[in-house]
């Protein structure tokens, strides 16, 4: 990297976009990333750091800009770390997440596949139901800043709903009424960690405030702030968590006024939702995902489906509509309980769940003869370990819809499906984060016999006979 200084200007066109979001601009050969860049744009750039194989830059002067920059409407863009497009027009940030997807599946998966037309959200705005808030050492309530634990202190933010925020400046009112100290990471001292809320569609929100203890001060003072502020309050809870760490949650909860669940609709399912529950965070594009997985599952009613990953059963239990059994399989004890109970709460008694690690599941299952028709997963953003892909093939099913929240570790899961039969040939990307980096894909995989046939379930091939 020789051929760049720091803080000299360069003149270059920006070509892409990163996985972070950055503008991508060569300069000689040399790639340099460049925050609140629009492709299309020559600008003019100073270096601010070189590192082994690439170099950071600031935009100084844009030439000319492109029609498809915007405006940040929120004030504290730029300081704020939670969005990263909002300076780009929504067409153009959907495009930059479909071409992530397709980039990843092409170069790191090697797959021969167009990724379809990106599902867009309607409404972009104000979209999640649920919200996590951190606390500064100085008591300071927002969200942290790139790269950094340093809390900006947000009072209104674009893609919460208004009850979070609402909730979250409650919070911070008990706070300074009643001198509740917040928690230093640095020291690990402090008490108030985190403000944590959920919000269902019919408005109602639970409040979780963590602590660095057992027992907050004023308790009955602090659920009498959160409901007056929002009066579709449905619960008010404190989560201990004594533990230094990036971890939000701890394991211990106790309820302060009113119930410590949620109930909320999706896709026709009522779904019971406790503060841990693992459920994704805008629930339109949500509906949209779990349409297109069950399109690429094509499903008659007959088959059986393993749901690896299942959380409190929501793709499950929408794939239970359309097939003869489901089997969903989860890690996490709590989210077991909730999906039996949304299971009989939705009169759905084709669905089985089990409880435990991903890979010793579908090996254990995959010993005991189970062979599905189809096999889906939704794992969390570290993708599949190598022996899950292998006891997924070793199944056999004739597709496998994988449902992915990080394009990178998708791409190179799909490189290993391929090593094992399994083909991707259909994928579709899924704008479930708007004004944010971060995008959800689903992919279809189909079995191939060696020559490139499809093989249709219950066929065997050569490698069946040698695992």
């Amino acid at each position: 990297m020789d051929r760049l200084h720091e803080n000299r200007i360069y003149t270059g066109t920006v070509e892409s976009y990163s996985s972070e979001g950055l503008g991508i601009v060569r300069l000689d050969g040399a790639v340099v990333f460049v925050p609140q860049a629009v492709r299309g744009e020559t600008i003019d750039l100073k270096i601010t750091k070189v590192m082994k194989t690439a170099a950071a830059g600031e935009i100084v002067k844009i030439h000319k800009p492109s029609p498809d920059r915007a405006q940040p409407e929120c004030p504290d863009y730029g300081r704020c770390g939670g969005c990263d497009f909002q300076h780009l027009t929504y067409p153009e940030e959907l495009w930059a997440k479909r071409q992530r997807v397709q980039d990843a599946l092409t170069r790191l998966g090697g797959a021969d596949i167009r990724v379809e037309e990106i599902l867009g959200a309607k409404n972009p705005l104000h979209y999640r139901n649920k919200s996590q808030y951190p606390v500064g050492a100085d008591g300071a309530i927002g969200f942290y800043r790139a790269r950094s634990h340093q809390v900006v202190p947000v009072k209104r933010c674009l893609i919460q709903p208004e009850a979070a925020d609402k909730t979250a400046a409650a919070v911070g009112e008990w706070m300074r009424r009643y001198k509740v100290p917040a928690y230093d990471e640095a020291t690990g001292k402090g008490l108030v960690r985190h403000v944590y809320v959920r919000v269902n569609r019919k408005g109602e929100s639970l409040c979780c405030v963590v602590i660095n203890g057992r027992q907050a001060p004023r308790e009955p003072e602090l659920a009498a702030y959160v409901c007056a502020a929002v009066p579709h309050t449905a619960g008010v809870l404190v989560n201990s968590n004594t533990k230094r760490g990036n971890v939000i949650l701890g394991e211990k909860y106790r309820t302060l006024w009113g119930r410590d669940y949620l109930m909320d609709t999706l896709c026709g399912l009522e779904f019971k939702l406790s503060v841990p529950s693992f459920y994704q965070v805008n629930r339109d594009q949500a509906e949209a995902l779990y349409g297109k997985a069950l399109d690429y599952a094509g499903l008659t009613g007959r088959e059986t489906v393993l749901d690896l990953y299942c959380g409190i059963g929501t793709i499950t239990l929408c794939l239970a509509k359309r097939a003869g059994r489901v089997i969903g399989a989860e890690i996490v004890p709590a989210a077991i309980r909730d999906a039996k109970e949304n299971a009989a709460r939705n009169h759905i008694e084709n669905a089985e769940f089990f409880c435990g690690d991903a890979a010793e599941t579908a090996a254990r299952l995959e010993a005991e003869g189970l062979r599905p028709d189809v096999i889906t997963v939704d794992p969390p953003r570290k993708g599949l370990a190598p022996e899950v892909i292998g006891s997924i093939a070793a199944m056999g099913p004739e597709r496998v819809v994988y449902v992915s929240c990080d394009p990178a570790t998708l791409g190179r899961d799909v490189k290993r499906f391929g090593e094992l039969g399994y083909r991707a040939v259909r994928a579709c990307a899924v704008d479930m984060f708007p004004a944010t980096r971060h995008v959800e894909s689903v992919v279809l995989l189909e079995r191939y016999n060696m020559d490139g046939r499809r093989i249709d379930h219950g066929e065997r091939t050569d490698s069946d006979d040698h695992p």
